[in-house]
């Protein structure tokens, strides 16, 4: 057990700044090599965005595809993301695909990272698609594998975010996969964990990254890297001055991130020294259903309703994968609401993360309910004969099970979320608007996290605005620009592709070392601590 305050100065082998999945991969991996490697995590809580997620990982090719024998190949997702990304970023995308079998048979070297395949399709009808998916999913973990760790994980959102613990049950989702990285980093004996250690500036020497400086409870500390930093934690979606200095819709309090910690702050100081940065004005956006709070909920998988921007005509799809859906929000006159009937009884026809409670959104007007469209047109400031049009419409297109104006249910993704065993007509993704009382949920544009961030390589090395690398600086994550540009390909790119090239970084921060580890030679150490006054517990 390790006293934060003396402690202070250090010197490791690898410093990693954050605590996501794209981090705690690279510190496992790093560990495991034998590099003496500190994680330093902003909060007292770790896994960021990775924690709240659901966990889809977008790794193809892998072992895990195999055993559940879905016909996956590196070769088909290599014609997909050339289908929708061209050859825009080629190397990357390359190192990506060649890495990713080999880096989950790593991890599954190890007893305590276990995954399987979910279904879960792909988001674009494109050559390569998967139909059914090929994300790889963590199995859940039980809490007592994890012992005195446990506290060190963030809970799900809403339990995070009204100040509860995890419950009484198997992490499962983002908890189990950051709980799996974090007993197999710990468990290597080569990685300590710093909770409440704010990176606010990197380090130099004669044009190099030799390590931080951070801002902890007790003073500020500078640590230093032999081999290398790598910067994983996550975007600027929190920060409202850099969104609008780069032209980012939508809002800090919508985002799906721990908005109070994704403030930008490596983005500076990375900038500071010469960093470039591309992509700058994208998020991983996702339609949100307006919180009473102020704050925005994760809308996918609709089962039911319409959404209708300010003129109460729809203008999209309403079952596209949550990105797309997103753009297309960004894009409507708004406001934009999400109507719907009392088929189930006045709940939402859909996944809310966190979950929504009707009477609460109703109490505070962000959801209202009429007996008649012509009502809830005025309530939501529509023009009543455009709302009764466009449900009638609508309703006609659930009758015949066609959608004419956005084709609703034509594609496999439309048809994952709805009901097919109760579907009322042809087409389950066409559930009729037709029970009153009628609602209607205000939606704002929400994401998961800044997409766009410092340019890196295929090796993840920080490149310079003079175009090469800054020796000693890498990057994944949201803290990077992602290869895949504009396009969202399928669930759990950006954890997939965050696990992916830290471990590549890591593997190139270390060649220099020709196999011999500064960390190695002194001895196998494994510490999670946190500043006085908070648990600290030995790995």
């Amino acid at each position: 057990m390790r006293d934060g305050r003396r402690e202070g100065d250090a010197i490791h082998d690898v410093i990693v700044v954050g605590s996501g999945a794209g981090a705690l991969t690279g510190a496992l991996t790093a560990a495991a090599d034998g590099l003496d490697t500190v994680v330093l995590e902003r909060t007292a809580l770790l896994g960021g965005t990775s924690a709240y997620s659901g966990a889809a990982c977008w790794l193809p090719g892998t072992q895990v595809q195999q055993r559940a024998d879905l016909g996956d190949s590196t070769e088909a997702a290599r014609a997909y993301l050339r289908a929708l990304v061209g050859d825009a970023g080629a190397k990357r995308r390359e190192a990506f695909l060649r890495h990713a079998p080999e880096l989950v048979a790593r991890l599954e070297g190890d007893p305590a990272v276990e995954f399987e395949w979910r279904a879960f399709p792909d988001y674009v009808a494109a050559p390569g698609r998967m139909d059914a998916g090929r994300s790889v999913v963590p199995l859940d973990l039980p809490t007592d594998r994890l012992g005195d760790l446990l506290h060190l994980v963030r809970p799900a959102v809403d339990r995070d975010r009204s100040g509860q613990g995890h419950p009484d049950a198997p992490l499962t989702a983002g908890r189990a996969l950051i709980g799996r990285l974090l007993l197999a980093a710990t468990r290597t004996g080569n990685a300590t964990v710093r909770t409440e250690h704010r990176v606010t500036g990197l380090l130099t020497e004669d044009g190099r990254v030799t390590g931080v400086e951070a801002r902890t409870p007790h003073g500020t500390v500078t640590l230093r890297a032999r081999f290398g930093v790598l910067l994983a934690a996550g975007g600027f979606e929190g920060d409202d001055a850099l969104r609008a200095e780069h032209g980012v819709p939508g809002g800090a309090a919508w985002t799906m991130a721990p908005r109070a910690t994704n403030t930008g702050d490596l983005l500076r100081a990375a900038v500071r020294i010469g960093a470039a940065t591309e992509l700058m004005d994208e998020a991983w956006w996702c339609p949100g259903t307006q919180r009473p709070d102020g704050t925005a909920a994760f809308t996918l998988g609709l089962r039911g309703g319409l959404v209708v921007d300010g003129s109460g005509r729809r203008f999209a799809n309403e079952s596209l994968p949550y990105d797309r859906m997103g753009r297309a929000l960004a894009a409507a006159d708004a406001p934009a609401h999400l109507v719907f009937d009392s088929r189930e009884g006045g709940a939402l026809p859909a996944i809310t993360v966190p979950p929504a409670d009707a009477a609460e959104h109703l109490a505070a007007g962000t959801w209202v309910r009429a007996d008649s469209l012509p009502e809830l047109a005025r309530h939501i400031g529509v023009p009543a004969d455009a709302l009764a049009d466009t449900v009638a419409r609508f309703n006609g297109f659930a009758a015949t099970g066609t959608d004419a104006d956005h084709h609703r249910g034509e594609d496999p993704y439309d048809r994952f979320f709805a009901d097919t065993r109760d579907a009322p007509g042809p087409n389950p993704c066409l559930v009729p608007l037709d029970r009153p009382p009628y609602y209607a949920a205000r939606l704002v544009l929400a994401d998961l996290g800044t997409k766009g961030g410092l340019r890196t390589d295929a090796h993840a090395r920080v490149l310079g605005t003079d175009g090469g690398p800054v020796p000693g600086l890498y990057a994944a994550g949201n803290t990077s620009a992602s290869f895949t540009g504009r396009v969202y390909p399928g669930p759990g790119v950006p954890i997939g592709t965050a696990m992916v090239f830290a471990s590549l970084a890591v593997r190139h921060m270390a060649l220099p070392a020709s196999g011999i580890s500064g960390g190695a030679a002194g001895g196998a150490r494994s510490t999670v601590t946190a500043p006085p006054g908070r648990t600290e517990r030995g790995a």
